[in-house]
């Protein structure tokens, strides 16, 4: 019985967790603050666990700017985090306003994340399973 035991979980330990695919969409964000070069050129860079998923536009003089990219990944397991890192674009450094950090699980949820420096991030995301 011990050596079935063992080998259900050597097997078991073999075998790959099971992937999903995450899609993050509806990034918008409202009140992002203004500082003296100017309002806000926003965007956003999102990530999930190591994996750098991409950024959007930069939404140029706007404190409530609006994102249409989509972002995907198929590599994605449930409590992976899910980063999405908001920025003032400026001529030299550009400013983080704020991170938005969660562990995914299946399904769709909005959420909504107050930044440091101020103003809320509102997105979607998605995890589902692969076809």
């Amino acid at each position: 019985m011990a050596s079935s035991l063992s080998l259900i979980l050597l097997v078991l330990c073999g075998l790959p967790m099971a992937q999903a695919q995450l899609k993050v969409f509806n990034l918008r964000a409202t009140g992002l603050p203004s500082d003296i070069l100017g309002i806000t050129d926003g965007y956003v860079k999102v990530f999930c666990g190591s994996a750098t998923l991409g950024k959007t536009e930069v939404r140029k003089d706007t404190v409530n700017p609006w994102w249409e990219e989509e972002f995907s990944y198929f590599k994605a397991q449930a409590q992976d985090v899910l980063r999405l890192e908001v920025y003032d674009r400026d001529l030299v450094f550009d400013d983080l306003l704020g991170v938005c950090q969660r562990q995914i699980r299946p399904g769709t949820h909005a959420h909504d994340c107050f930044l440091k420096k101020g103003g809320t991030l509102h997105y979607v995301y998605t995890l589902g399973q692969n076809n």
